[in-house]
């Protein structure tokens, strides 16, 4: 009887370090990405996302996004909001916008966690010829499509956004870097 209670802990142990293991840290703007730590946590290491996390900071979304989730974020870096027309970062930053601030960021944000090949299930799945429809939190919509195999996102402003690295696995989700802001109409 001790026996098979040993070789079940065992195979529960060696279990749930395998899956722990499966989901490999990535590397984004320099810096190691765990999987057992939260969005926050990991995004504030990444070089190429601190215009992103100071915008998270100046909408208050910093305790959101270290929460239970799952989320699915595309975290626009540094040279996608240097594409925005000069001076919008900075008034976007300012406290009087915080409300607009939040609207462009939740709209990166999907609920549940969809790894690339969840999205590739549902752009072959979906009713848009070859293209998937996702909800956003903040109740804007974005649409996902590939192009050879390469996966884009496109916004409701006709925006598209490549996903240059995908599947950064989180404790609380999954980031996928995109190499522009996706902007909702407004």
């Amino acid at each position: 009887m001790k026996t098979r209670k040993f070789l079940a802990l065992a195979v529960l142990i060696l279990g749930f370090s395998f899956t722990v293991s499966a989901q490999k840290t990535v590397m984004v703007g320099g810096a190691a990405m765990y999987p057992n730590k939260n969005i926050i946590e990991n995004a504030v290491n990444s070089k190429d996302h601190t215009t992103l996390v100071a915008a998270v900071k100046a909408a208050d979304l910093v305790e959101t996004l270290k929460g239970k989730g799952p989320f699915t974020v595309f975290a626009p870096t540094n040279e996608a909001f240097d594409k925005l027309p000069q001076g919008t970062v900075e008034t976007l930053l300012k406290p009087e916008n915080k409300k607009m601030l939040q609207t462009i960021l939740t709209y990166h944000v999907v609920a549940g966690k969809m790894n690339a090949s969840d999205i590739a299930k549902a752009i072959k799945a979906g009713k848009g010829k070859g293209k998937a429809v996702l909800k956003t939190v903040g109740g804007g919509t974005l649409t996902a499509w590939m192009m050879g195999k390469d996966l884009y996102i496109s916004d409701e402003s006709g925006n598209k956004a490549k996903v240059t690295i995908s599947d950064v696995n989180q404790s609380n989700g999954v980031i996928h870097v995109v190499d522009t802001v996706l902007l909702p109409k407004m």
